[in-house]
């Protein structure tokens, strides 16, 4: 049991971004895919809305990137976004040739194509609103079938594996410990290429539209290993989360707005065109801010999303998904206006990588929301983040084929070692510790936020991260310990980014410094164990 697993590339993480680049590498190389729960249990399940792509002959790739720059509040890095952009159409039809079906107009048999807050053109593919269950079914059913692919479900990693490169002045990442949670044993996962898509990390807020695993692990594990990251303090909170006591999380697609949804107040006044020219196609973080100003100017538990006034026959066909949700709650979306509130639901931040996702750390990258690219700089554009998972596992795979045959063997791990760890009688101080965390980052650093309310989450976290270490030392871990010590480390990244920026740019707001600086910077930061001594992934 304490041998370990070899592999030639070790992916964490089942998604778009990982899924992906699995299926490109297993034709070449022995592939290990890791997952937390069921292969199909993270972010891109849960992706109502679509995949943007430049598709359409009215469309241009320039017109694509700009939009993405506009909504990225000059934080963007343009070389990523037209890589991104510009790689769209052949990700899209490599997907497709693995069996994806969108949805296409009955009329030509061309795609249809949907429009999105922040776009200026119609060019959202989409599998009616249920486009990411359909992309992260395509992806499994391709995994499972491949010989060269092995995935393991309900595993999650504990930490990563490094060692030694005798080439270089840096370490390498030669691997990770996974805790198997049915035999309840962490066991060491050996590769000569470790890639990082364990998504995002919105389970940090009380309120969010995320999966239980976008706990942040990726992030966290890097940065504990020496890996810069960058630009934390952006979340995107979607601004039209179901509003229910019984509804856990469900979050109504940004097509509904797209096609015609206006939100109301509660006397059913229509508020958006007070906040933007664009009224509810405005960028999400000045919809959800909007959303957060009218709900404490009124003192109201939330807002309503309308699309009454479009057909049943029209709602039926291009959101039967919502519909059928909505119902279980006694919603009737064709005659009742739909309760919503603002939800943390994107990390635009991450670990810094280059255009092939390789991070500071040799042999280990990063791809999909848990990485920071540039693409999405102060604020995502709806639909761009299933495309980043497409491109950039495709990318990523590119150079691990180049660099394959260079990278030497691991040498053995060590075992993990739990001999001197016993089992608490105690886990109610996971759950408190959990609970608390959530609740103040909610409070404290959520879609509005002060200096003072940062000050008070950041000692709050140093008192939290403190007992959870004692913990983690003594007791033997479990996936809500894991997660938490993760979400700790993060939710202390994301407070220290927002102290650095003394500005409100994209998705940071805060009232001391509402202004925007004139001179647009990342927020990168440095850990003390710094893995690239010479540094080859680079942000300006």
């Amino acid at each position: 049991m304490n041998k370990p697993l070899r592999h030639d590339v070790l992916v964490i993480g089942s998604g778009a971004a990982g899924a992906s680049l699995a299926l490109r590498l297993a034709e070449q190389y022995r592939v290990a895919v890791i997952s937390k729960g069921p292969l199909t249990s993270g972010s891109t399940w849960y992706a109502q809305g679509g995949v943007a792509a430049v598709l359409d002959t009215e469309d241009s790739v320039e017109s694509h990137i700009q939009d993405t720059l506009a909504a990225g509040g000059g934080l963007c890095h343009e070389d990523a976004v037209r890589f991104t952009v510009e790689n769209g159409p052949d990700v899209i039809e490599w997907l497709v040739s693995k069996g994806m079906d969108f949805t296409r107009d009955e009329s030509t048999g061309e795609f249809h194509l949907t429009r999105e807050g922040g776009h200026s053109h119609r060019r959202i593919l989409h599998t009616a609103d249920a486009t990411g269950r359909a992309v992260s079914s395509t992806l499994t059913d391709a995994l499972l079938q491949h010989p060269n692919i092995e995935t393991f479900e309900d595993h999650i990693i504990v930490d990563l594996i490094t060692q030694s490169d005798h080439n270089s002045r840096r370490v390498r990442c030669t691997g990770a410990y996974i805790l198997d949670r049915q035999s309840d044993h962490v066991r060491a996962f050996q590769a000569k290429c470790v890639v990082l898509a364990t998504g995002g990390a919105s389970r940090v807020y009380l309120y969010t539209s995320s999966p239980d695993g976008a706990t942040g692990d990726g992030i966290a594990v890097a940065w504990r290993k020496g890996c810069r990251v960058a630009n934390l303090e952006f979340n995107q909170f979607h601004p039209t989360c179901l509003f229910h006591p019984e509804a856990k999380s469900f979050l109504l697609t940004e097509a509904l707005r797209g096609e015609g949804a206006v939100l109301r107040l509660p006397d059913g006044e229509r508020f958006m065109p007070r906040f933007s020219d664009k009224a509810e196609l405005a960028p999400r973080d000045i919809v959800a801010r909007a959303i957060d100003h009218e709900m404490k100017r009124l003192g109201v538990d939330c807002v309503f999303l309308d699309i009454t006034h479009k057909s049943p026959e029209f709602i039926a066909a291009h959101f039967p998904t919502v519909r059928e949700e909505c119902l279980k709650y006694g919603l009737d979306i064709t005659r009742d206006r739909i309760p919503v509130v603002p939800a943390a639901h994107y990390t635009c931040g991450g670990i810094v990588t280059d255009l092939n996702g390789r991070t500071d750390l040799k042999n280990l990258y990063a791809i999909g929301e848990t990485s920071c690219t540039g693409l999405h700089g102060a604020n995502r554009m709806a639909s761009n983040s299933l495309l980043e998972c497409l491109v950039f596992g495709w990318s990523a795979s590119e150079h691990i084929q180049k660099v394959m045959a260079t990278i030497p063997s691991p040498e053995v791990a060590p075992a993990w070692d739990e001999s001197r760890v016993t089992h608490s009688d105690e886990d109610v101080v996971i759950s408190h510790n959990w609970d608390e965390l959530r609740r103040f980052m909610w409070d404290y650093v959520g879609i509005v936020r002060t200096q003072k309310r940062l000050e008070r989450a950041e000692h709050r976290i140093k008192m939290l991260q403190g007992e959870i270490q004692e913990y983690y030392r003594n007791y033997k871990i479990s996936r809500d310990l894991i997660e938490l010590r993760n979400l700790a480390s993060v939710a202390e990244l994301i407070i220290r980014s927002a102290q650095l920026r003394k500005e409100s740019r994209g998705l940071h707001y805060t009232l001391d410094h509402p202004e925007v600086a004139s001179i647009a910077q990342d927020t990168i930061l440095v850990p003390n164990n710094f893995a690239a001594q010479d540094i080859i992934v680079s942000h300006p």
